[in-house]
């Protein structure tokens, strides 16, 4: 079974759901989850979790996005997007300039009501479910924050614009609410995910590259080692006497466990450390900061937290033997 994580660049006409129904046949095994929805019209960045990495995708969810949307004025539709039915048609605005300033207004806290068209709950049902239905319910606004708004090119009444958000932002959303504040109404027109997270679309591969490289033999080389995915947190690793306490997934001193900000990270990874070589080593870490923790071997077990009693406990295990 692999573990880790693919970029998948997702093409129009698939669904997040389509994307992992696909790599399952493709990988051929089960364990495999994707890291935040796209609509079957949009198109981009989509990591994948594999394995023991399915445990990253409620951690990878919650990074920030970057999207390049097409704005068109003038239309509104039930969706939010082109592909809805449209419920309303105005003359859009003319002014760059008024066009520019609505825009920008909405850089920063913004408190969003999701789409009838999404795949959000409300007392067990999918709004999507209910709105194919005829069914519109009230939806709480949602608090999410946009970081930037460039605006890359304006023909109006299109606006092709980069947006970096939170997470649960909704682009098609965004849009609406944009031509809603004009006056003239707006929808998505197009919507391309150009990261998320620290997964670049530069990187990201087709679903046929996937397959292309199985039948090659070189998948290996496309999947992201799930420590990879983690490198904000700072790496400790254990010398062999905490083997047996990282492997039954339980507490661990602080004394069994080594930064090697000397540069030892670059041992043999076969190399055991010794406890005196631990001695030498400061542990500055303030109390609940997190941790990639490595077995003896150099075998990544998970993320670890330091806790008020001097020992780091676990806080997501990925490995154990």
């Amino acid at each position: 079974m692999l573990n880790g994580v693919l970029n998948v660049r997702k093409e129009r006409g698939y669904s997040s759901h389509d994307v992992v129904a696909k790599l399952r046949g493709i990988l051929h095994q089960k364990k495999i989850g994707h890291t935040g929805t796209l609509d079957p019209d949009a198109e981009g960045v989509l990591p994948v979790c594999l394995g023991n990495a399915t445990k990253l995708c409620d951690m990878l969810t919650e990074k920030t996005k970057c999207y390049r949307a097409v704005l068109l004025l003038g239309i509104t539709t039930d969706t939010q997007d082109i592909s809805g039915a449209v419920l309303k048609q105005l003359s859009p605005c003319a002014d760059e300039e008024k066009v520019r300033a609505a825009i920008f207004s909405f850089i920063g806290d913004y408190d969003q009501i999701p789409p009838m068209y999404s795949a959000l709950k409300v007392n067990g049902q999918k709004l999507i479910d209910l709105a194919r239905r005829g069914i519109e319910v009230e939806r709480k606004p949602r608090r999410i924050h946009i970081y930037d708004i460039r605006i890359e090119e304006m023909q109006l009444p299109r606006i092709t614009v980069t947006v970096e958000c939170s997470k649960g932002s909704y682009i098609r959303t965004l849009c609406h609410d944009i031509g809603e504040k004009l006056g003239c109404g707006g929808c998505m027109e197009q919507l391309l995910r150009t990261r998320s997270g620290s997964f670049s679309l530069a990187q990201a591969k087709k679903l046929s590259e996937i397959e292309a490289a199985v039948a090659e033999g070189g998948i290996s080389e496309l999947v992201i080692p799930t420590d990879r995915c983690l490198a904000e947190y700072p790496a400790l690793h254990a010398v062999s006497q905490a083997d047996r306490y990282l492997h039954n997934g339980n507490p661990v001193a602080k004394e069994l466990l080594l930064s090697k900000t000397d540069g030892s990270e670059e041992q043999n990874s076969s190399q055991r450390t010794s406890a005196a070589e631990v001695q030498h080593q400061p542990q500055t870490e303030q109390d609940g900061a997190i941790f990639r923790v490595y077995d003896s071997e150099q075998r990544f077990i998970g993320l670890y937290y330091r806790s008020d009693q001097g020992l780091y406990r676990p806080k997501k295990i990925f490995s154990l033997q």
